[in-house]
């Protein structure tokens, strides 16, 4: 076997060096001999990716929380600088996910797929490593094309190994094809027979079996986003993804579990935001539940909320309302004449937000209320009635990752059915209203799924200043270097995609 090697820079420089996605004068400076290659175990690479892809505190607390958790109204804070909160533009919270993306696992994933490549003679036995990296390459480049549109795809991540530094933009449509396509042929090369990364692997411990289920989850995520835009790939996909299998319980579910250092790569990036030390948020502590969110728990009588709310003064849950200052507060909420008015609302339980609470990329519970979407679409036979349940069931037994005390007992989630009963005349509300409520602090995909299906019903705000006539963004804006450093590409993608503003939509995004 080929001893393993990361192309064209050193390990050290890979961790080190921070680059814009197209930043020429750090580029200037760049002194890498492009015929020197070092050693290193791919397994690593894996496990490193994936802490890479959980994500730090700076991408967790601007990307994640300040924008899409409060756009997406799972939660709300007074504080201005919480920009998604009131639709205001601040340059370097839009560009986050982009930034560390780019500048960092994208490139070690497209080295890894390279160096794994089971067809180079000698490398076979790695066929296992090379189809876990595409797989992470397209969880990977799902999130930054369902943030920001169109994003350098085909040529990113190449600009150590085709000195490319100047990448262009690919049409989403492209990207999610070829996603779902990567997809498809990563699941075909899993051989549990072939060497695996075990441990090193942070998702599954090597288990190459929940990999497939993973592939295959992955491909009805992704192949159901398409299902406004183009209603006959999306089935052709789903199909595909449901006959080769997907999560069959919570055993299934996609997460890391942190640790509490010893570096901060290893805690959990929101955890880091909030950083609880026994008794305060230390770190941010302007985040709290919103009153869309609360409110939509109390009218179901969900059990879920008693887990979720800390209310520091003891009182009932009770939700912020998002788009308001700590002036114009008191405008729905006239007892708020001080700051300290804040503990009679909820924040979150700090058990869901410690710097070791796991986090989780991919739920079981999605998989049943996508099945029962797919039944309801005609494109699954079943019952959607049943994965409805299974999929409530699933969603509320999760938070026992977070900690036992908070998974939800039998006899609650039986009662919330029976209170709760599946409405197949409001299909797309209900389940959609469920995935909102199931993908708490993976933003990522809340705010994803809110745009493809318009549920939740939510209310925007009109905050003096906002940018994007008081209606809720449709994406973030590209980083502001791209103008400048690749403004080829970057005035390419304009014309076609459209202006670089929050209200311009993305090809799936036709709801």
């Amino acid at each position: 076997m080929k001893n393993l090697k990361i192309k064209l820079m050193t390990w050290a420089t890979a961790c080190m060096v921070v680059l814009g996605a197209c930043d020429t004068d750090k580029l200037a400076d760049l002194n890498i001999d492009p015929n020197v290659a070092n050693e290193m175990d791919p397994g690593f690479v894996i496990a490193y990716s994936q802490l890479q892809i959980s994500g730090e505190q700076f991408e967790n607390w601007r990307t994640v929380l300040i924008y899409q958790s409060t756009m997406i109204q799972h939660l709300a804070a007074l504080a201005t600088y919480w920009s998604g909160d009131k639709y205001l533009y601040n340059q370097e919270y839009s560009a986050a996910l982009w930034d560390r993306a780019y500048t960092g696992y994208i490139k070690d994933l497209v080295n890894l797929i390279d160096i794994t490549d089971p067809t180079v003679e000698g490398q076979e036995e790695l066929v296992n490593y090379h189809a876990i990296a595409r797989v992470l390459k397209v969880y990977s480049f799902s999130r930054l094309t369902d943030v920001y549109g169109d994003v350098p795809y085909s040529e990113a991540g190449k600009g150590f190994a085709d000195r490319n530094f100047f990448p262009s933009y690919d049409p989403q449509e492209f990207i999610y094809k070829d996603m779902l396509a990567e997809l498809e042929a990563a699941h075909a090369l899993f051989d549990e027979g072939a060497a695996n990364p075990g441990n090193q692997d942070l998702f599954y411990g090597g288990n190459i079996n929940q990999w497939r289920k993973f592939t295959n989850s992955l491909m009805l995520r992704l192949g159901m986003r398409l299902s406004e835009v183009e209603p006959a790939t999306a089935e052709s996909w789903v199909r595909k993804a449901l006959e080769g299998g997907v999560f069959e319980s919570n055993a299934d579910i996609t997460y890391i579990q942190h640790t509490d250092g010893p570096e901060g790569i290893n805690r959990n990036g929101i955890g880091e935001v909030f950083n609880w030390d026994g008794s305060n948020f230390t770190t941010d502590d302007q985040g709290l539940l919103s009153r869309t969110f609360v409110n939509w728990m109390l009218e179901r009588n969900d059990p879920r909320l008693e887990k979720l709310s800390w209310v520091r003064n003891g009182g009932e849950p009770r939700g912020l309302p998002n788009g308001y200052n700590t002036n114009t507060i008191q405008d729905v909420d006239p007892e708020f004449t001080s700051i300290a008015r804040r503990d009679d609302y909820s924040r979150v339980n700090p058990l869901f937000v410690l710097r070791d609470a796991p986090m989780i990329f991919h739920t079981y519970a999605e998989t049943e209320f996508l099945k029962a979407e797919a039944i309801e679409r005609g494109w699954y036979a079943g019952n959607a009635a049943t994965h409805y349940a299974q999929g409530v069931h699933a969603a509320m037994k999760m938070y026992g990752l977070y900690h036992s005390s908070l998974a939800v007992s039998d006899a609650a989630i039986d009662t919330y059915l029976a209170e709760n009963p599946y409405n197949a005349a409001e299909w797309q509300r209900v389940l959609a209203e469920q995935i909102w409520a199931a993908t708490l602090f993976n933003e990522y995909e809340a705010y994803a799924n809110w745009r493809r299906t318009g549920y939740p019903v939510l209310t925007p705000v009109n905050y003096p200043g906002n940018q994007s006539n008081g209606t809720i963004p449709r994406r973030l804006r590209y980083p502001i270097g791209e103008a400048a450093n690749n403004s080829e590409a970057y005035n390419e993608v304009l014309s076609r995609q459209g202006p670089d503003q929050f209200m311009t939509r993305m090809w799936w995004d036709v709801e």
